[in-house]
């Protein structure tokens, strides 16, 4: 099976500190493409552009969306699962 190299997170409580090891983790494990939808979406969407800009001398390009609160987890995937050439490859759903 081959790892996930895009993610969607189902925000069901907001952003926590404890995302930022995730984030580095999925940077680590190469994930292209990070979607988010439900609680503060956008705010968690900025903390992972954050980190992967990180300082700035090493930013690692990562493809982000995050989803208004009129739009649903199936939306999200449906945008995930739309991307292709450089951004295909299989999904993970995550909650957090």
């Amino acid at each position: 099976m081959t790892s996930p190299n895009k993610i969607v997170l189902n925000s069901v409580r907001g952003y926590a500190p404890e995302l930022d090891d995730l984030v580095v983790g999925w940077i680590r494990d190469g994930v292209i493409f990070f979607g988010v939808v439900g609680v503060e979406a956008a705010k968690i969407e900025s903390i992972i552009d954050e980190l992967c800009v990180g300082d700035g001398s090493q930013p690692y390009s990562m493809l982000t969306a995050s989803h208004g609160p009129n739009e649903t987890l199936q939306d999200a995937l449906f945008l995930a699962e739309q991307l292709t050439k450089e951004f295909a490859g299989p999904v993970a759903v995550i909650e957090f």
